[in-house]
């Protein structure tokens, strides 16, 4: 969709994780690592909320953006 500025804008139908993505393939387990299984994907993707994963990958990305300023050296 464009507006009258000529700014595109995206409209989705519905939004998904890539978790969600990845179990709607019809052969999903011949996409995995061979060591990994969808029972254990399963268990880890219900360990946590979307939004509590959310936050601390941002905590993360904190820290890691902090790191850089720090490792100048004269």
């Amino acid at each position: 969709m464009t507006n009258a500025k000529g700014k595109q804008r995206r409209i989705y139908r519905w939004y998904a994780t890539p978790w969600e993505i990845l179990r709607q393939l019809p052969d999903m387990a011949r996409h995995l690592k061979a060591d990994l299984t969808v029972e254990e994907l399963n268990r880890k993707a219900g360990t946590a909320s979307d939004t509590a994963v959310a936050r601390r990958m941002q905590q993360e990305k904190q820290k890691l953006f902090a790191s850089f300023g720090r490792r100048r050296s004269a």
